[in-house]
């Protein structure tokens, strides 16, 4: 089974909801593990967020599950990973920490040129600043 990584679209609740990503495609349901942080710096596409991974950055929130490796591709295809094709986010490997155990997962940073002028989240939570920006418009 293949671990994934997950701090934006694809949290339960969220767009991309990587549970309702796997229904879709018949594939079995992820098994959540638990939360975890990496370094970094979170930023605001609008929609969606991006992270650029840095041990210097402060902790970014997100949310660890244990999946089909047939989720992988899906997965690749919501967040527009091509072979050949540099996009926007890209696949990689990063060691989060749930329960004391050290979990090597799949996650999607964003690259370093990307997030150029866009707000920090500085939260390091999508969910909780998705959340405080529908109640400001709302207000």
């Amino acid at each position: 089974m293949q671990k994934v990584f997950v701090y934006g679209t694809l949290r339960a609740g969220e767009i991309n909801d990587i549970s309702q990503a796997a229904a879709r495609h018949d594939i079995a349901e992820p098994t959540l593990l638990g939360t975890a942080t990496v370094r970094g710096y979170l930023f605001d596409f609008g929609a969606y967020p991006g992270l650029v991974l840095d041990e210097a950055g402060p902790p970014v929130c997100g949310d660890v599950y244990e999946i089909d490796p047939d989720l992988i591709a899906v997965l690749d295809e919501i967040e527009e990973i091509y072979p050949g094709v540099e996009g926007l986010f890209v696949a990689r490997e990063v060691t989060v920490e749930v329960d004391g155990a050290a979990l090597a997962c799949r996650f999607y940073p964003v690259t370093k040129h990307a997030v150029k002028g866009l707000p920090e989240i500085r939260s390091g939570d999508w969910v909780a600043h998705r959340r405080a920006k529908k109640t400001a418009r709302q207000a």
